[in-house]
């Protein structure tokens, strides 16, 4: 009971800056989906989140989510949305098809090829049923700040066609993580060059409206660019457990 109350007390003070900054933005709340990141959390956690309305959780380490995935109970799997949301090798994409509904992460043409074949195998040995939600990640850093991940924005078109052409992906929309050592205004105006390439794919791509951006430090900034969908994990969680 004593854990179940620090994540309902922490869930209600993260909902309660995102319905301030919506309100600030002239948004509604309702426009923002939160995925509460559960990497290095357990599946008791999880199940705790479930119970407190949580819908979406998202996972950046398939060694760890797939076993976490399965402890679920299967009413709350069949409740919860699950995000792959860190950078992904093409050899790991057969694993995270069988429990994934959604790889924010997509950033290079061999992967997309890699996801497409992983969901195939998966609907035919009847690990899943569905096609795969999928976003693009963009890499909004330079220099060394793009270790974080990301395509190109100049490669994002045809990344897009290559997802919208695969047989069993679907493309959402767009992903980012703001570049490390940047002040609020620096973080806004990457945000902002999110929003303005998700509106350039809309053009031919017009179901791709996810804008994935903001994390427990800056999900304010993230929904005054427009943000859809915010990952958020340390002011939900806590601190990660150490020794990871």
């Amino acid at each position: 009971m004593e854990r179940r109350e620090e994540l309902r007390t922490a869930l209600v003070t993260v909902r309660a800056r995102i319905d301030a900054a919506c309100a600030e933005a002239g948004r509604s709340p309702d426009e923002v989906t939160l995925i509460v990141i559960t990497k290095f959390f357990p599946a008791s956690d999880v199940e705790l989140l479930r119970e407190l309305g949580v819908s979406d959780i998202g996972e950046s380490k398939d060694q760890e989510a797939l076993p976490k995935v399965g402890e679920l109970a299967d009413a709350v799997r069949s409740a919860l949305s699950v995000h792959f949301v860190g950078q992904l090798q093409t050899n790991k994409a057969n694993r995270v098809t069988r429990y994934a509904d959604c790889v924010q992460s997509v950033d290079r043409g061999r992967l997309v090829s890699a996801l497409d074949k992983g969901v195939a195998t998966a609907m035919e040995s009847g690990l899943r049923e569905n096609p795969l939600a999928v976003t693009l990640q963009v890499g909004l850093g330079e220099g060394e700040d793009r270790g974080r991940g990301g395509a190109l924005p100049e490669d994002l078109s045809e990344l897009a066609d290559r997802v919208a052409g695969s047989e069993h992906l679907h493309l959402q929309g767009l992903m980012a993580v703001a570049p490390r050592d940047l002040d609020g205004n620096g973080i806004r105006a990457a945000f902002d060059r999110l929003a303005t390439l998700g509106e350039e794919l809309r053009h031919t791509h017009p179901d791709a409206t996810w804008l994935s951006a903001g994390m427990s430090g800056d999900l304010e900034l993230a929904i005054a660019a427009g943000a859809t969908h915010l990952r958020v994990g340390s002011a939900i969680l806590g601190s990660r457990p150490t020794g990871r």
